[in-house]
């Protein structure tokens, strides 16, 4: 009997990433070694003779070049590919850009995990004038303003990364799909909490590394069974 077999994987490095900058809604490639990361977790994936029947990916290129280079290497390029805002990374407001370390001499270790790692905790918003507001993003044109982020708690995330499973995801799984999903760190740790049905606590120090695959195995009635890194 076929297992119901879903693949996550985090982007592969970013070039911000690399710079260790907040990056959130920012479109940034890959870097070098991102791309690298990639082929790496496509030769994983190709090891365990895994087919695909759909994938899905968020609206930005970091996570849809790694999808790319996964699927061309795999010889599935030709599987249907979703793109979605709701799997996009959190937003994190007025931080993105910003130096993850001079950010830390100024508010503190403390404030700094609770930004990045709580559930509910939201960090600085953007205003609508500042030129990274996802509103100045033709990719974002066909949103209403009120589904546009000035920043995100994970709790925010998880609420659009939740839907996009229910209404997109979930019934592809029901037909017994194989399906790889290549999203961002915070989009997969809401992802993640909501399956697992881990607590706010539980999550605060779940981190999920780039370009590693997570391979989770369902029940016949699609309940999550378990999961494991390739």
């Amino acid at each position: 009997m076929k297992k119901n077999i879903i693949v996550l994987i985090r982007h592969g490095e970013s070039k911000w990433n690399q710079l260790n900058q907040f990056t959130g809604w920012q479109d940034v490639d890959l870097s070098k070694n991102g791309k690298k990361e990639a082929y790496l977790a496509a030769q994983k994936i190709f090891q365990k003779k895994i087919f695909f029947e759909i994938s899905y990916t968020s609206v930005l290129k970091r996570a849809i070049h790694t999808l790319w280079i996964i699927l061309k290497y795999l010889n599935q390029s030709w599987i249907p590919i979703q793109n979605h805002w709701k799997l996009n990374e959190r937003n994190y407001g007025a931080l993105e850009g910003l130096n993850k370390e001079n950010i830390l001499k100024k508010y503190g270790d403390k404030q700094i995990q609770l930004w990045r790692r709580s559930f509910k905790s939201l960090p600085p918003k953007l205003t609508q004038e500042d030129l990274r507001y996802p509103g100045y993003d033709k990719k974002y044109f066909f949103l209403k303003k009120k589904q546009l982020p000035l920043s995100e708690s994970l709790e925010m995330t998880l609420k659009r990364v939740q839907q996009c499973w229910k209404d997109f995801i979930f019934p592809e799984l029901k037909k017994k799909k194989n399906i790889l999903i290549v999203a961002h760190g915070n989009s997969l740790r809401a992802l993640i909490k909501y399956l697992n049905n881990m607590t706010d606590v539980e999550i605060l120090n779940f981190e999920i590394p780039t370009g590693k695959p997570i391979i989770y195995e369902f029940s016949n009635n699609f309940i999550p069974l378990k999961y494991s890194y390739l």
